[in-house]
Order: structure tokens, then C-alpha cells, then sequence
């Protein structure tokens, strides 16, 4: 006979068997997938870790980078001819080690070491009709000699300065050996692509840093021979102050 409590009672069993099942079927899938309900709300990225605080510096002035220049033996340097450049030559002269002697027309200056030696400089020389010859002294040295043009020389050449103070712009250059009581010197240039040319006004000129090897070995009375030019020249004392 059939039974209704009894069939409730199953039919209940059954209901919750089934809800079980699926609870536990949705809980599986959700562990596998989990279903964003609001899909547009993105997570937000994890917090980076705070950076220390720098320390405060004062303020700094702008320093320009530097710049390293290749180091020259001359500060007006030039590809000098190698027959130029100072060097210690073999000279055959019967004067004492220390005379200078000037050999003019090979642009050449000669400081006497002794034993056959010398030492030779590439020069400039007095240009046609200002050549000299005979034999001086040196009278007075000078380190960034000012320059006052001779009279003779603001006479042919009245735009000169009158007077022009010592330094790396001066015709006089680094070193000026003074020669009697003529107005011609042995000094340098700030124009040292003129050593082995014949365009001073007499005086003897040598590049800066040459002078300045001179200078160094020359004392006040050291004699000075001038060779002469083969061609006219003007006679040493012709020109005075």
C-alpha cells in the first residue's frame, strides 16, 4: 500500500542529496575559475615600496666641462720645418763656449756649447736692406719686454704704437736680449711662422719657447757675432737710440 509520509520523507532525501551535489559541483568550478561579478573593476597594482628621502643640497653653480688641449712646447706652436728645431749640432768655431753667433744668411742661430758642439736655433732675420753684421754684447735682458718703436721705425711705419706693454700679444714675445747700444734685440714672436724668413727690421727673433731656452743660458756681456748677408745690409750702429 502506498505510503504518502513515507514518500514525502524520500522525496525530501532526494531534494537535499541533489542541492548537496551541486553546492559541491559550483564550489569546484569556482575554486578553478573564479566569476568576477563586476568585470570592469580592475585590481589595483600592489604599493611599491616608499624611496628614501634624499638629503638636501644647496644649491651648486653650473661649472662648464673642461676640455684637456694636447700639450704643445710652444704656445704659439707650428709644424716647424725640422731643420728649425733646436738641437745640438756639430760647429767648428775657435770662440769660447757661450758666444752667440748669428749666421744670417742660413737663419741660424749658434749658442757655443765647447768641444765642437753647439747649439742651433732656427731664427728670423732683418728682410732685405735691414741685414747688419759686426760683433755686440748683450747689455740687458727683459721677460715680457714692453715694445716702444724706434723713431726710423714710426717713420716708415707711422701706424705702430707708440708704446706697446709686455705680453703674449707683443711683436717682443716671451724674452728680449738687448744688444750694446744699437735698438736691435734677440727676442721671440708671437708670429713663429716667420723663423727661417727675412722680414724683421733687423732684430733677430726666435719662437717663444726657443727665447726662453736662450734667455736661460745667456748672462748681461755675453758676446754676440753677427755673420754678414752677402747681399747690401745696413751696418751694425748705423740705427741707435
Amino acid at each position: 500500500m502506498f505510503n504518502l509520509d513515507t514518500f514525502r520523507t524520500f522525496s525530501r532525501a532526494v531534494a537535499l542529496g541533489a542541492v548537496a551535489v551541486s553546492a559541491i559541483a559550483f564550489a569546484g568550478a569556482a575554486k578553478a575559475a573564479p566569476v568576477q561579478i563586476f568585470p570592469f573593476f580592475q585590481p589595483l597594482p600592489p604599493f611599491a615600496a616608499p624611496q628614501p628621502v634624499q638629503p638636501y643640497q644647496p644649491y651648486q653653480p653650473y661649472q662648464a666641462p673642461t676640455y684637456q688641449t694636447e700639450p704643445s712646447d710652444d704656445q704659439d706652436a707650428v709644424e716647424m720645418p725640422a731643420r728649425f728645431r733646436r738641437q745640438t749640432v756639430s760647429y767648428a768655431t775657435r770662440e769660447a763656449p757661450g758666444t752667440i753667433i748669428i749666421d744670417t744668411p742660413n737663419t741660424y742661430l749658434y749658442y757655443v756649447l765647447g768641444n765642437g758642439q753647439a747649439l742651433r736655433y732656427g731664427i728670423g732675420v732683418g728682410r732685405d736692406g735691414f741685414t747688419w753684421s759686426g760683433t755686440q754684447s748683450v747689455t740687458r735682458k727683459a721677460e715680457w719686454p714692453a715694445w716702444t718703436p724706434p723713431a726710423e721705425m714710426i717713420a716708415r711705419q707711422p701706424y705702430l704704437p707708440r708704446h706697446m706693454a709686455g705680453g703674449p700679444g707683443n711683436p717682443l714675445g716671451a724674452r728680449a736680449m738687448y744688444l750694446g747700444g744699437t735698438i736691435y734685440r734677440i727676442h721671440g714672436t708671437n708670429a713663429p711662422d716667420t723663423i727661417g724668413k727675412r722680414v724683421s727690421s733687423g732684430c733677430i727673433r726666435l719662437t717663444n719657447d726657443d727665447v726662453s731656452d736662450l734667455y736661460s743660458r745667456v748672462t748681461v756681456g755675453t758676446k754676440v757675432i753677427v755673420l754678414p748677408m752677402t747681399e747690401r745690409r745696413a751696418e751694425l750702429g748705423t740705427a741707435r737710440r
